[in-house]
């Protein structure tokens, strides 16, 4: 590829800004309730050795209170799916946020494993509705060409929650007590909800949206319809192209979400004041590789490579990037396991960016929500399996030998069975216009 193509291409994708910048606002608010959804997941995981410590769980406890969240969430995932594909993304996501941060202030409650576990359950419910709605408001504001790039961004919101959550949760806790962090977390997204209900509306009613902007957003846009049939819905290859990725990939992200701090404390010695550091490199990069998934994919789908394919191709690139983190468990150096984990946590989050606009680009409008809650529920169930999975691992051998080792596999399969299902040149791999 010449210099000139380059530069033509990545021009193509950062010229359309010009034509209005609302649907970038509306993108910010997706980012920033994504950042509170992974605040709120995350603050367990933190908090793992010191509640184990002053609450006596046991590997098997802490494994089953994930194992609660996870069901709940993919009970959750297929319902609001659904859901917001019937009564819009405004009152759906609203609905979502307002029962998560309940729940996750309830934690501060529980004072037992079981107690955990029901606040657990109501968080995975109301957390469920988080990637159904961007996705699908993703596909209301952004044409097809600026969908990876802005789920990317969005999606890099899960990698500033958990970039966050090190520092805020530790200096909440050793200031003021554990409760006081699922308190402040669980918060937070009340005060979001305020500035959703009055920002947030459908392009085509939307106060602020000039008509240049409406216009670009609705060059292959189609308006709104009523929900698909479900029944129909199950009946396109595409969703279950989307969950079968997600049951595979989505897995090594809850992995990672829920025990990088055991792994850190366990083969490491890092304690609540000493975790932040290696955390915020790993989260930090991974934000890098969100973005950078979306740009990469875009690049593709501007020098007219077909939206499918460019995103396959991306997919691959981040499979390549995943291998190097079977060594991590078995190298001495902290910043070596650290550089290991955050190299392929990146390459997940640029993996997920592509993943994510799958419904989007495969399709109709009417159905988008209601795949990517049905993907989404079967990837919460591989999440449920990781969850017992990796506790009965630990429980048995305490090395994640094992558990690094499987990450890649899980990768390689996805993409196998993506270009299985819907293979280049199908009726979903569609052309765009630069």
């Amino acid at each position: 590829m010449s210099p000139d193509a380059s530069s033509s291409a990545l021009a193509s994708i950062a010229r359309p800004a010009a034509v209005g910048r609302t649907r970038w606002v509306i993108l910010g608010l997706l980012f920033f309730a994504t950042t509170i959804n992974y605040v709120d997941r995350q603050v367990i995981g933190i908090l793992k050795p010191t509640l184990s410590t002053e609450l006596g769980w046991s590997e098997i406890d802490y494994a089953q209170i994930v194992f609660y969240f996870q069901l709940a969430y993919a009970l959750g995932y297929i319902g609001i799916g659904r859901l917001i594909d019937l009564i819009g993304v405004r009152r759906g996501y609203f609905l979502s946020v307002l029962v998560w941060s309940v729940a996750a202030a309830a934690h501060g409650l529980a004072r037992s494993a079981f107690g955990f576990g029901v606040a657990r359950f109501a968080l995975g419910l109301g957390e469920a509705g988080n990637f159904p709605a961007c996705i699908k408001a993703v596909r209301n504001w952004f044409p097809a060409r600026e969908r990876a790039l802005a789920a990317g961004i969005f999606n890099a919101g899960t990698n500033v929650g958990a970039l966050i959550t090190p520092f805020l949760v530790p200096w909440l806790t050793l200031a003021y007590g554990w409760p006081a962090a699922f308190y402040f977390t669980g918060a937070l997204g009340l005060v979001w909800l305020m500035a959703w209900w009055a920002m947030y509306h459908n392009p085509e009613d939307h106060p602020s949206i000039s008509k240049a902007e409406l216009a670009y957003i609705q060059q292959d846009v189609e308006p709104p319809a009523a929900a698909m049939p479900f029944g129909q819905v199950l009946q396109h290859r595409a969703t279950w192209a989307y969950a079968a990725v997600q049951f595979l990939s989505s897995p090594i992200w809850w992995f990672y979400l829920f025990w990088l701090p055991d792994f850190l404390h366990r083969s490491h010695g890092l304690n609540l004041a000493t975790l932040g550091p290696p955390l915020v490199v790993i989260y930090l990069l991974t934000d890098v590789g969100s973005v950078a998934g979306g740009l990469l994919s875009s690049f593709f789908v501007a020098r007219g490579v077909r939206v499918l394919t460019a995103r396959k191709l991306a997919m691959l690139v981040c499979v390549v990037c995943i291998f190097p983190i079977v060594f991590a468990a078995q190298v001495q150096s902290l910043w070596a396991a650290t550089l290991l984990v955050a190299l392929a946590a990146s390459a997940h989050q640029a993996w997920a960016a592509n993943m994510f606009t799958l419904p989007s680009d495969t399709m109709p409008r009417s159905a988008v929500s209601s795949v990517a809650g049905f993907g989404g529920m079967i990837g919460a169930v591989g999440g449920m399996g990781i969850a017992q999975l990796a506790g009965f691992v630990l429980q048995a051998t305490g090395s994640y030998v094992t558990l690094f080792w499987m990450v890649p596999g899980a990768y390689v399969l996805a993409l196998v069975l993506l270009q299985v299902i819907l293979p280049r040149g199908s009726a979903t791999d569609s052309r765009v216009a630069a």
